[in-house]
């Protein structure tokens, strides 16, 4: 059996619990740091573009954006053009927190390449991308209820 997706999970479950606990006192939780940075980045994004952005269902992002503008990191505004679509825009709280949320994110990258040369660690993300690439394709089609043939 190959363990390639094994190590990558394991790789994922630590580094998304050591930032839920590092997080905490922020009142960030359960993955909720994932939502705001991609909220900061491209503030106006649409509910269904941010869950499509961080592969999760509408559901579970629904959840996430609720409880960031219950906490007043981000709050809702209606489209200019179209009053059923609401864009997710930052706070200023929601934004004083995205740079100690980058802080963490290359601090943990730099623990995860230590020993990696500058061409492996290139290597490893083009190698990454194309794996993520590969799947993407099964997420979509299981998301709209399609059943893979295994």
């Amino acid at each position: 059996m190959r363990d390639h997706l094994r190590e990558i999970g394991m790789i994922a479950r630590s580094l998304d619990s050591i930032s839920n606990i590092e997080f905490k006192e922020l009142e960030l939780t359960k993955g909720q740091y994932l939502y705001l940075v991609r909220i900061c980045e491209e503030p106006g994004i649409i509910q269904e573009k941010l869950a499509e952005l961080i592969k999760v269902d509408r559901t579970t992002a629904a959840r996430a954006v609720q409880k960031l503008e219950t906490n007043g990191l981000i709050t809702k505004q209606d489209d200019p053009h179209n009053k059923k679509i609401k864009r997710l825009v930052p706070t200023e709280r929601g934004k004083a927190l995205y740079p100690v949320i980058i802080r963490e994110h290359e601090h943990s990258t730099n623990v995860a390449l230590a020993g990696l040369s500058d061409q492996e660690a290139e290597q490893l993300l083009r190698l990454l991308k194309r794996v993520r690439h590969n799947i993407e394709g099964d997420w979509d089609a299981v998301k709209k209820g399609k059943k893979r043939d295994y």
